[in-house]
């Protein structure tokens, strides 16, 4: 898992490569749906952080066995499975063909690959040799920014993703070492991950990463619905309850914003309740976004190590799935 991580910069470089392999057209469309879930929503999660008011055309991740019901023949439907058998996606793949969609399939194999093949779909391979579905995010972030600017929804950010995987491995050794001094401080407690605009998906990884690797309950929110919530809130936790709260700022934030992670730190460390801020660093959006994503990882590895259990398995995820019938 260690290994997947820090090869995140080659994961970009690969999914540029393999986009180009897979010969996709240009085609403009109204949008963008992304179906997956996992590993694979939070991706299109980011690509769309990334791209931001880049976007001239929606995109939208759908996370269910449904499309909206607004969705219509004239949007392009991005179904992304790692395993190519998960039934959210196949089901999304089925209904958008049938609406008469364009349709591009992202996994390694399995039925999705069938399916696409059988109906004249393009496809991107994903590498099998990743540890986990989860270790594929930067490969769903760079296919679904490509396919944004292939269906005419953004501009393509070719050159932006080439300089941050150089400037990710730069900045490798200065993310593990902040990684080991958060993670003592987060071992232990209940943790709430927080962004606020293009950080938002970013905190939803963290979150993610500390239960699947760290096999531990963790919650994601965003600025500015949390002051309007959640502040009152922190105060009230049963006498004892260990609690801490991640702060994900983007480094490029404006001061309004900056302001508001400050007031807001104050106001929950004046509850009693610790709180990291972090600040991803990065020339891109592109860059600080991964930064952030890289070092939520490895912290997640640290918590999972301190605590001595292994990242890999999902055990109670694959009993569920097994109990619903599903691969």
């Amino acid at each position: 898992m260690l290994e997947d991580v820090l090869a995140i910069p080659d994961h970009l470089r690969d999914a540029l490569w393999r986009l180009e392999g897979a010969r996709i057209q240009p085609a403009d469309s109204a949008g963008v749906l992304v179906c997956g879930v996992g590993g694979s929503a939070i991706g299109a999660d980011l690509a769309a952080a990334v791209l931001g008011d880049r976007l001239s055309a929606p995109l939208l991740t759908v996370r269910g066995a449904e499309l909206p019901s607004w969705a219509t023949a004239d949007w392009t439907a991005l179904c992304v499975s790692y395993s190519g058998a998960t039934e959210e996606t196949l089901a999304c793949f089925d209904a958008a063909g049938a609406l008469g969609m364009r349709r591009i399939a992202v996994t390694t194999g399995g039925t999705l690959v069938e399916r696409a093949r059988g109906a004249g779909v393009p496809v991107v391979g994903l590498p099998g040799i990743l540890q986990a579905p989860r270790s594929s995010v930067a490969y769903v972030l760079v296919v679904t920014a490509e396919v944004a600017a292939l269906s005419g929804a953004a501009p393509r950010i070719h050159d932006e993703i080439e300089a941050a995987a150089a400037g990710l491995e730069a900045r490798v050794e200065e993310l593990r070492s902040r990684a080991a001094a958060i993670a003592p401080r987060l071992t232990g407690t209940l943790p709430t991950m927080i962004g606020a605009g293009p950080t938002a998906p970013a905190a939803r990884r963290w979150k993610a990463q500390v239960n699947e690797n760290a096999k531990l309950p963790a919650f994601f929110s965003e600025l500015p619905e949390a002051d309007h919530n959640e502040l009152s809130g922190w105060g009230g936790a049963p006498a004892g309850t260990p609690l801490s709260v991640v702060l994900l700022e983007d480094g490029d934030a404006g001061p309004g914003e900056r302001r508001r992670f400050e007031l807001t730190a104050e106001a929950i460390e004046s509850q009693g309740v610790r709180v990291e801020r972090i600040s991803s660093p990065g020339e891109s959006r592109t860059e600080r976004l991964l930064a952030a994503v890289m070092l939520g990882d490895l912290v997640s590895l640290l918590i999972a190590e301190e605590r001595g259990v292994d990242p890999l398995p999902i055990d109670a995820i694959t009993e569920l799935k097994e109990a619903l019938g599903r691969p």
